[in-house]
């Protein structure tokens, strides 16, 4: 009965989740990531993709992180498949094209759905929240609680003021 118990749980818990730290996702090198780690941080959610137009961000994401960590920022990258077939890499491929080409040291998470019928249930619970993604490169501030404060879209860049702002704000 309990197993019975536990499992429904864990198959119903997306369905009511308060926030981000109610989800989990799997590393780029498959352990768990428990979103619950970060209460208390600022969290941006990023879908990533290593042959987009914007993947160049990757080295803005890596600057805007190494600027803002030690204040109480986390940035994870979320790699998918969703827009233009950009992500088509193994976790293996993925994970060595960003740290040899971005030195990316940010945390990443296994490739996932973050689109459409099959997104995993964290990007649903974020598309509820602030709008689905467009596309990659797709940002998401979460505040300390675990709400999703703001959605900036692929074209706003890392140095942008207005991300920014609403992090330095967030951070307060």
């Amino acid at each position: 009965m309990y197993k019975l118990a536990l499992a429904l749980t864990c198959l119903l818990m997306p369905l009511y989740a308060a926030n981000v730290h109610d989800f989990d996702l799997n590393t780029i090198d498959g352990q768990k990531m428990p979103l619950s780690a970060y209460k208390g941080k600022v969290v941006l959610l990023v879908n990533t993709a290593s042959q987009c137009g914007y993947t160049p961000q990757y080295e803005g994401l890596e600057a805007l992180y190494k600027k803002y960590k030690d204040k109480g920022l986390v940035l994870v990258g979320v790699p998918a498949n969703n827009f233009g077939g950009q992500e088509p890499g193994t976790n293996a491929e993925i994970k060595t094209f960003c740290s040899r080409t971005y030195h990316v040291t940010f945390p990443m998470a296994s490739k996932v759905s973050v689109a459409g019928g099959d997104a995993i249930p964290l990007y649903k619970h974020l598309s509820g929240a602030a709008g689905a993604p467009q596309w990659n490169f797709t940002k998401y501030l979460v505040g300390k609680d675990g709400q999703v404060i703001q959605k900036f879209d692929s074209a706003v860049e890392p140095d942008a003021k207005e991300l920014s702002s609403a992090i330095e704000a967030a951070l307060k």
